[in-house]
C-alpha cells in the first residue's frame, strides 16, 4: 500500500510538472507566433497604428521589445561562437579580428542605425521588418562585444591540465572544442549574456525611435513609449513604463537566465561539488518534465553524430622528425607575404589618412579633437577607478553566495537596464539650480549603465573560485590580507579586467549622449570627444563626425592593446588558479 502511495504521489508530480512544461512552451509558442506576425505587417501599419500612451497598450509593447531583445541575443551568440574562436585559435585572424572589436566597440551604437537602417528598409521596402531588423541590429551591437570578448578570453585561458587531458585522450581539435573548451567558457559567457541583454535595454529607446532622414520611424515597444512619454513629459507614463519594463525583466531572468546559469553552473571548473548552489524553479521543472526529455532527444543524437563526424575528427598522423628545409621555407614565405600584405595594407590606410586630416579637416581641428579625447579618457579612468572602489567588494560578497546571487541578479539588470535618458530631466535641474560644472557632474552618466559590467564579472570571478579551494582556505584557517591577497585576488582579477575592459569601452560609447543633454530648449555642454561628436552631428558636419569617432576609436584601441591587454596577459600567467 505504500508503495502504491508512492508511486500514485510521483504519477501526480509527473504530470504537474508536464502540465506546467506545457504550458510554458506553448506559451512561448504562441508569442514567437504573434511576434513574427506583426514584425511582417505592411510598413503602413506603423502610422495607421502609431504608438500612444494608453497604459494598455504597454502589455503588448513589452512583447514585442521581448521579442528583438530574444532574437538579437541569439544573432549575438551565434556571432560570439565564431568570431571569438577564429580569433583565438588562429593568431593571423587574431591579429585583425581582436584590434577591429576594439573598434567596433568603440564606435556609438546610434551611429549603426544612420547605415543600417537605409539597408534595410531597402531589403524590405514594403514591410516592417525592414524597421525591425534594423533595431535588432541596432541591440546586437550593444550585446555582441561583449559576449565575445569574454568568450575569447576564456578561450585563451584554458587550464593547462585540461589540455594534457586531451592530449591524453588524443582528441580531435573539433572534440577538444566542444568537449573542454566551450564547457569550460560557459559559466563566465552565460553571465556575460546577462549584463549584455541588460546592455541592449539601455539602449532600447535609440533602436526602437529611429531617424531616416527628416521622418522618424517609430516601432511599438517599451523604447518608443519611454521616449513619447519624455517628449510629453508625461511622468505618470513614465512610471508605468519602467513598471512594465521591470515586469519583462523579471520574466526575461525567471523563464530563461535564472535556468541558463544555473545550467551553467555544472561546467564549473572544480574538483568538489559544492553544497550551495543556484536554485531555479523553472529549471527544476524541466529537468523533471517527460516533454522536455522527448524534445531534447533528437538534439542530442544529432549532437553525438556531429561530434564523432569522422570528417570533422579527422587528425593529421604526428611526425616527430623536424620538418624539412622546403617546409621551413614556405611557412617562413607566407609569413612574410602576411606580414607585408599587412604593412601595405596599413600604409594604404595611413596615407588616405593623412591626406584627410591634411587637407579636409586641418591640423588645427585635428589638435583639438585630440585634446577634447584626452579630456573624455580622463574622465573615464576616473570613472572606472571609482565603480570598481564600489562594485569590486559588493560583487566579492554577492558572488561567494549563490542564494544572494539570485536574488541580486534580477535588480542588477534592472539597474543595468534602467534608461540613462530618464534620468537627464532630474540631472538638468540640479546643475542649473547648484550653478555646478557640467564638466565634472555630467561624467557620473557616462558609467551609468557600464558600471555594471565591472560587477557583473566580479560576481563571475567570486563564484567560479573551486569549493576545493574554499575548504583548504577554511582547513587552513586562510584569513585576513592572506586571504585577500592569496585566494581573492588572483580569482577576480582576469575577470575584472574583462569587465572593465568593456565598462571602459561602454563608457566610451556613453559620452556621446552624457556630455550633452537638453531639456525645455536648453543645453548643457561638458567639454569632451562625445559632445563634439553630438554637436557636430546636429550640425551636419560629417568629416568633423568622422575624425572624432576615428580618434575616438584609435583611444580605446590604445588603451586596450598598450594596457588592458598586457595587464591581462600577465594576470592570466600569475594569478590563474
Amino acid at each position: 500500500m505504500i508503495h502504491f502511495v508512492k508511486y500514485s504521489n510521483k504519477i501526480q508530480s509527473n504530470f504537474v510538472f508536464n502540465f506546467i512544461t506545457f504550458l510554458i512552451l506553448g506559451s512561448v509558442l504562441i508569442f514567437l507566433a504573434w511576434g513574427v506576425k506583426q514584425m511582417s505587417a505592411p510598413i503602413e501599419v506603423l502610422n495607421q497604428i502609431p504608438v500612444t500612451l494608453e497604459y494598455g497598450n504597454l502589455f503588448g509593447y513589452s512583447f514585442r521589445t521581448l521579442l528583438r531583445m530574444l532574437i538579437a541575443m541569439l544573432i549575438s551568440l551565434i556571432f560570439t561562437f565564431i568570431y571569438a574562436t577564429l580569433a583565438a585559435k588562429n593568431k593571423k585572424c587574431e591579429q585583425i579580428l581582436i584590434p577591429l572589436l576594439d573598434i567596433l566597440q568603440s564606435l556609438p551604437i546610434l551611429g549603426y542605425i544612420s547605415f543600417s537602417v537605409t539597408i534595410f528598409l531597402t531589403i524590405f521596402p514594403s514591410s516592417v521588418m525592414g524597421a525591425e531588423v534594423a533595431a535588432i541590429f541596432a541591440i546586437f551591437t550593444s550585446q555582441a562585444w561583449n559576449m565575445t570578448f569574454s568568450f575569447y578570453y576564456s578561450l585563451k585561458s584554458v587550464p593547462q591540465d585540461l589540455k594534457d587531458v586531451a592530449d591524453i585522450f588524443a582528441l580531435s581539435k573539433w572534440r577538444q572544442f566542444w568537449q573542454i573548451s566551450v564547457p569550460f567558457a560557459l559559466p563566465g559567457l552565460i553571465w556575460n549574456i546577462v549584463i549584455s541583454i541588460s546592455s541592449g535595454w539601455f539602449f532600447v529607446v535609440a533602436s526602437e525611435v529611429i531617424m531616416v532622414g527628416n521622418s522618424n520611424i517609430t516601432l511599438p515597444g517599451i523604447g518608443s513609449y519611454i521616449a513619447l512619454a519624455i517628449e510629453q513629459q508625461n511622468m505618470y507614463a513614465i512610471i508605468y513604463a519602467i513598471i512594465a519594463m521591470s515586469l519583462v525583466i523579471i520574466l526575461y531572468d525567471q523563464l530563461l537566465l535564472r535556468p541558463l546559469v544555473v545550467w551553467s553552473d555544472k561546467f564549473r571548473y572544480e574538483m568538489t561539488i559544492g553544497d550551495n548552489r543556484g536554485q531555479s524553479w523553472v529549471f527544476n521543472i524541466f529537468q523533471r518534465s517527460a516533454i522536455i526529455k522527448s524534445l531534447l532527444l533528437p538534439i542530442t543524437y544529432i549532437t553525438k553524430f556531429l561530434l564523432y563526424l569522422p570528417i570533422l575528427n579527422y587528425q593529421k598522423k604526428s611526425n616527430h622528425n623536424s620538418p624539412s628545409n622546403f617546409l621551413k621555407y614556405r611557412r617562413s614565405l607566407l609569413d612574410y607575404l602576411w606580414y607585408l600584405s599587412l604593412f601595405a595594407i596599413t600604409c594604404f590606410s595611413l596615407g588616405h589618412i593623412y591626406n584627410f586630416l591634411q587637407d579636409i579637416v586641418g591640423w588645427d581641428e585635428v589638435k583639438n579633437v585630440l585634446i577634447l579625447s584626452s579630456i573624455t579618457m580622463w574622465r573615464v579612468v576616473v570613472l572606472i577607478i571609482l565603480a570598481a572602489i564600489i562594485w569590486v567588494p559588493i560583487g566579492i560578497y554577492v558572488g561567494l553566495n549563490p542564494k544572494l546571487t539570485a536574488f541580486v541578479q534580477p535588480i542588477a539588470q534592472f539597474l543595468a537596464a534602467f534608461p540613462a535618458n530618464l534620468l537627464f530631466p532630474v540631472v538638468f535641474i540640479v546643475i542649473t539650480s547648484y550653478n555646478l560644472n557640467p564638466n565634472i557632474w555630467l561624467s557620473p552618466l557616462m558609467i551609468m549603465g557600464t558600471q555594471w559590467y565591472i560587477l557583473f564579472n566580479v560576481i563571475v570571478g567570486a563564484s567560479s573560485i573551486p569549493n576545493d579551494l574554499k575548504d583548504a582556505t577554511k582547513i587552513l584557517k586562510v584569513s585576513g590580507w592572506l586571504w585577500w591577497h592569496k585566494v581573492m585576488i588572483p580569482a577576480i582579477t582576469p575577470n575584472f579586467i574583462v569587465g572593465a575592459i568593456a565598462a571602459s569601452g561602454g563608457a566610451w560609447n556613453a559620452s556621446i549622449v552624457a556630455e550633452i543633454i537638453n531639456f525645455g530648449g536648453k543645453t548643457i555642454v561638458a567639454k569632451g570627444i562625445g559632445s563634439y561628436i553630438t554637436e557636430c552631428t546636429i550640425n551636419s558636419e560629417f568629416n568633423k563626425i568622422a575624425l572624432g569617432i576615428g580618434m575616438m576609436a584609435l583611444f580605446v584601441v590604445c588603451s586596450n592593446r598598450l594596457f588592458w591587454r598586457p595587464l591581462y596577459q600577465y594576470c592570466i600567467k600569475r594569478f590563474q588558479i
